[in-house]
């Protein structure tokens, strides 16, 4: 990837979660520019570190290049900061009401040639761009976790999705090293859901006592070929945020098995997240990076 072409990105990403620190990092490692949006004042101080440690755990992987200079890291409160963008990344709770009024705003702060691309796992895009002035600026893209280092990403494309939005954004993720993978809309689209309730699933064959977490990562990675195990992944997505998921794969497609099981909500109730926090299916001693 040519210098010249990175250049032509500033990419504004919001939300500092999960998701949103890891494709800022990945976009930074890459020397794009990113302007990170967090209203959570905590949560904003905390960013910029938070970035670095992706950026280190990246370079002793060796998933980011090593001639390039990294892109330049802003962090601010205000959707105004997005205003220079050239391409807008939300990231936020996956939920439907936030996500259209964070969508709306940024459309109005933002060029119309802009595109507007929210990284949900679930959530149809068809149902954000409805509350869109102009539909064809949004698209749908799913980063995997770590986003530094799962190099494919699900891009989806609405109904009203625009061509000039999809070539934005796969040139986007050509100069971020990703190979884009466009698939249609839909409630999960491909990976959440397929993934999503399998791991639900997963969870309710320990909630019922069946097996133990580890047996069924052992079974599934060494009889099935699941890389990690379903439930190690669970602790990498977040389990709030698989929680999230599953109600909406639930609510709109009428699937009981995607109903969150209650091994998962008690999890969830008690805070034990994942890797984040330090404990959910496994114990990490203290919350990950």
């Amino acid at each position: 990837m040519l210098r010249e072409e990175v250049e032509d990105f500033s990419l504004a990403v919001l939300g500092a979660g999960t998701m949103g620190l890891g494709i800022s990092a990945l976009a930074v490692g890459h020397g794009v520019p990113v302007t990170l949006v967090e209203t959570d004042a905590a949560r904003a101080r905390q960013a910029p570190a938070a970035v670095t440690v992706q950026l280190r755990m990246a370079q002793l992987m060796n998933a980011l290049p090593t001639d390039r200079e990294r892109g330049e890291l802003t962090v601010t409160g205000s959707l105004v900061g997005t205003a220079g963008a050239t391409v807008v990344i939300e990231a936020i709770t996956e939920d439907l009401t936030l996500k259209t009024k964070v969508l709306a705003e940024t459309a109005a702060l933002t060029g119309a040639e802009v595109p507007l691309v929210s990284n949900t796992s679930s959530i149809p895009i068809d149902e954000l761009a409805g509350h869109l002035p102009d539909a064809a600026r949004l698209l749908g893209t799913h980063f995997m976790n770590p986003p530094y280092l799962i190099s494919t990403v699900e891009v989806v494309r609405g109904a009203s999705t625009g061509e000039a939005t999809l070539s934005a954004v796969t040139r986007l993720l050509g100069a971020l090293a990703r190979k884009p993978v466009v698939v249609g809309d839909g409630p999960g689209f491909v990976t959440s859901r397929i993934l999503h309730p399998m791991i639900n699933d997963a969870a309710r064959v320990v909630q019922e006592g069946t097996a133990t977490a580890e047996a069924v990562d052992t079974l599934m990675r060494e009889c099935l070929g699941h890389r990690t195990g379903p439930l190690s992944t669970a602790d990498l997505i977040g389990l709030d945020n698989l929680v999230d998921s599953l109600r909406v794969l639930a609510e709109r497609t009428g699937d009981h098995r995607a109903a969150p099981c209650e091994l998962l909500l008690d999890k969830v109730r008690d805070g034990h997240l994942g890797r984040k926090t330090g404990r959910g299916f496994y114990d990490y001693g203290k919350a990950q990076p």
